[in-house]
């Protein structure tokens, strides 16, 4: 079994990213808004920031306290929107409760949105009008192009049966559409699906985002499976029953939809978790903001 080296991958596209931005006349520039003081959130920040600025691409930082209201958050997006040289704008998620997500995302220039997530970038998206994507979307594509898992790139992948698991609008949608769009055929499989297990059973790629840990073990995928794992799941000490609250001290693993010590033996190649498709993740999020700095005028 091939276990997928996404940090490998990141730092092969970072490299590439750093070249291209350095032939820029000016100087991008990212932008991670960040509400209230999570840390966990916090670090995700300083992550993006510190790789950010590694490829030269300048961070903003914008951090704004927990108890600001929608309207001056959305205020506060707007002055943002008109930075020169600002090349992309992201939300660090999850928002305050009492913030109405829907108007802060929509509040980011469609144009800076290199999440993908306000409404018309969202759109934009699904009719192929834009080079920008979801980024984990793109880091799903971008691992399993660099697998070459076909001779002839013009016929790449049109014999493998693709399976998308879950049809979450951060993976499951958007990896399917950007398969369609290279004239691919992905079956979709969500909970509703009939005769799921044949399906997964029969396919050569799946590509999973249903956030459940451990969820896909050898007895469900067929011998040589590539499996694209881009889930993510708290897992307690072990396993933990849904619900349960994490006590104090407590060690807390991130784990991916498939279980690896299960599918070693049976798939062909594997993403792990951490490790896989989350540091491509990033990089793909800066490509973004490079090919809006590249359609800029200077």
């Amino acid at each position: 079994m091939i276990l997928i080296n996404g940090r490998k991958l990141r730092d092969d596209i970072l490299a590439d990213i750093k070249k291209e931005v350095a032939l820029l006349s000016f100087t991008p520039i990212f932008c991670d808004i960040f509400v209230g003081d999570d840390p966990v959130s916090a670090q995700y920040v300083r992550m993006k920031a510190k790789t950010a600025e590694s490829v030269g691409i300048k961070f903003h930082n914008a951090n704004f306290s927990q108890d600001i209201s929608t309207a001056d958050l959305v205020q506060e997006i707007k002055k943002l929107n008109t930075i020169k040289n600002m090349c992309g704008i992201i939300m660090q998620l999850p928002l305050p409760e009492h913030l109405d997500k829907r108007l802060v995302l929509d509040a980011i220039d469609p144009g800076l949105d290199v999440d993908c997530l306000g409404a018309v970038a969202s759109e934009k998206f699904y009719q192929g009008e834009t080079e920008v994507g979801f980024p984990t979307a793109l880091a799903c594509m971008a691992i399993l192009d660099s697998l070459n898992l076909d001779d002839n790139p013009s016929t790449l992948l049109r014999t493998r049966k693709i399976v998308c698991l879950g049809q979450g609008e951060l993976v499951g949608k958007p990896v399917a559409a950007l398969l369609r769009f290279r004239g691919l055929e992905p079956i979709p499989v969500t909970r509703k699906t009939e005769n799921k297990e044949e399906i997964l059973k029969n396919a050569d790629v799946i590509i999973s985002g249903i956030g459940h840990g451990k969820h896909i073990t050898r007895n469900m995928i067929k011998k040589g499976a590539v499996l694209i794992d881009a889930g993510t799941s708290e897992e307690v000490n072990g396993p933990s029953a849904e619900g349960a609250s994490i006590q104090p001290g407590a060690k807390v693993n991130i784990v991916g939809d498939v279980d690896l010590e299960s599918v070693k033996n049976i798939a062909g190649a594997v993403s792990p978790v951490p490790g896989g498709v989350g540091p491509v993740t990033v990089a793909m999020l800066l490509k973004n903001v490079l090919t809006v700095a590249k359609k800029m005028k200077t």
